[in-house]
């Protein structure tokens, strides 16, 4: 691919949860999910629907006017979240997703994650150090001294 195509596939087909999450300081729950559907190309009239239904699946339904600021790390995670799940991308690859989340919180986002494997056939590759979080998914790999075990 060239630089060009690399970027059009990043965009349109990956999404990304970053364990610093990346939020955008001065815009909303909502206006950073909708960002995230501006960057992947989402047809504008889908964005009402996807933000909405994206921010509620993490329950942060009546969180979606506040900036980054006013909420804990764990909802600013779940805004995260809620923004790489909005675009529906094949791919989804997400640094430590539940590291900030409280256990009740993390076991209802990994059954978000297991519901978009299910029904959308998202490929969900997310990295952990929580056993039990490991628990719960279907495949576990272990990388140890840069080598899978």
């Amino acid at each position: 691919m060239t630089s060009k195509q690399q970027s059009e596939y990043r965009r349109t087909k990956l999404g990304f949860i970053f364990q610093s999450h990346g939020l955008v300081p001065l815009m909303t729950v909502e206006e950073n999910v909708e960002f995230g559907l501006r960057v992947a190309g989402v047809p504008k009239g889908e964005w009402n629907t996807r933000v909405k239904e994206a921010i509620e699946v993490v329950g942060l339904t009546n969180r979606a006017k506040h900036r980054p600021f006013e909420l804990s790390g764990g909802e600013q995670q779940r805004v995260a979240i809620a923004r790489a799940i909005s675009a529906q991308p094949p791919l989804i690859l997400a640094d430590e997703p539940t590291a900030e989340l409280n256990s009740t919180m993390a076991f209802q986002i990994v059954q978000v994650f297991k519901k978009l494997v299910k029904e959308k056939k998202t490929t969900m590759i997310l990295t952990t150090h929580d056993p039990a979080i490991m628990e719960m998914l279907d495949h576990v790999y272990t990388l140890e001294d840069g080598r899978i075990e």
